[in-house]
């Protein structure tokens, strides 16, 4: 379920293309013999991100590459005795690329000279410009990782609905002073069809988030278990999954929406305010819950 999407401007286009530009040639990257090493920029990241070991399949994801580039520059790499592959110990169809004794130090030398670099771009500022420059990179991380987040609608009994559930009930388990039961999360009937939804965020091809929205009275939609893994938080994706459970809502016929949450979870109280809910009188039984909101998302009929 994509957002709605403005048009971008021209001139946020040529931007972020002068950026690029400036940035990827102060770096090397167009230079065969990145950081001063005897190999291309793509050897080198691969190298790096092998690490202690991580399978083919992980390594095509993570890095966005085609299956059979990613084979010939493994194989190069096997070849110059940098990288071995195994057979994964627990999966027998997973192939798992791993350094070698040789490829560690390359790397070890790789980040040596990779600190060098940004040592060096870094040194012609003052400190007070450095700690600019680095909220500067931190933002524009968070907002080109968020960019190219997707959230989608899926079954609620989909294997990506079931896993990002059990996610949450294990997160909040740890975060509830009383722990949690996972009795109490949805059905998939709850969440699919024309009365339900059940959503889920997608960075590079894994599930970091979710969301459900039910019926809870005619007109009236609830909104369950927003969650975002660990690693996706602070980008502002809760929020994109709460708009598009809020669009669901609209979409199945709903101008109101509900939901309750946790005493302890007092950052998903303030985004609810925030995102213009109101906090109400308690509607239901739920044994975890301390605050309930509503908020109007649709127009009353006639």
């Amino acid at each position: 379920m994509e957002p709605t999407r403005e048009p971008v401007a021209v001139d946020d286009v040529r931007a972020l293309r002068r950026f690029n530009r400036y940035f990827t040639r102060r770096i090397g990257v167009l230079d065969d013999h990145y950081l001063g090493q005897d190999r291309p920029l793509g050897e080198a990241r691969l190298l790096f991100e092998v690490g202690d070991g991580t399978s083919l399949r992980e390594l095509r994801s993570r890095l966005g590459l085609d299956a059979g580039y990613l084979s010939r520059m493994v194989k190069a790499l096997e070849a110059q005795g940098l990288v071995r592959v195994r057979v994964h110990p627990g999966d027998s169809r997973l192939r798992v690329a791993e350094l070698t004794p040789t490829g560690r130090a390359e790397v070890t030398e790789q980040n040596r000279r990779a600190n060098g670099l940004a040592e060096g771009l870094l040194s012609g500022l003052s400190p007070a410009q450095r700690g600019e420059l680095t909220a500067a990179v931190t933002v524009t991380e968070r907002l080109l990782r968020l960019a190219a987040i997707t959230v989608e609608v899926v079954d609620g009994a989909s294997r990506d609905a079931r896993t990002t559930l059990a996610a949450y009930a294990a997160d909040i388990d740890e975060r509830f002073p009383e722990g949690f039961d996972p009795a109490a999360l949805v059905s998939p009937g709850e969440v699919s069809g024309r009365t339900g939804a059940f959503l889920v965020a997608y960075e590079e091809g894994r599930a970091v988030g979710c969301g459900a929205l039910r019926r809870l009275a005619p007109r009236v939609g609830e909104i369950r278990h927003v969650w975002v893994h660990p690693g996706a938080r602070r980008l502002g994706l809760a929020r994109q999954i709460l708009d598009g459970l809020e669009r669901a809502a609209v979409e199945r016929g709903y101008g109101t929406v509900r939901l309750d949450t946790h005493a302890v979870l007092t950052e998903a109280q303030a985004m609810y305010r925030a995102c213009g809910y109101t906090e109400i009188p308690c509607y239901d039984e739920n044994v975890y819950a301390a605050h309930w909101f509503e908020k109007r998302v649709a127009p009353s009929p006639g």
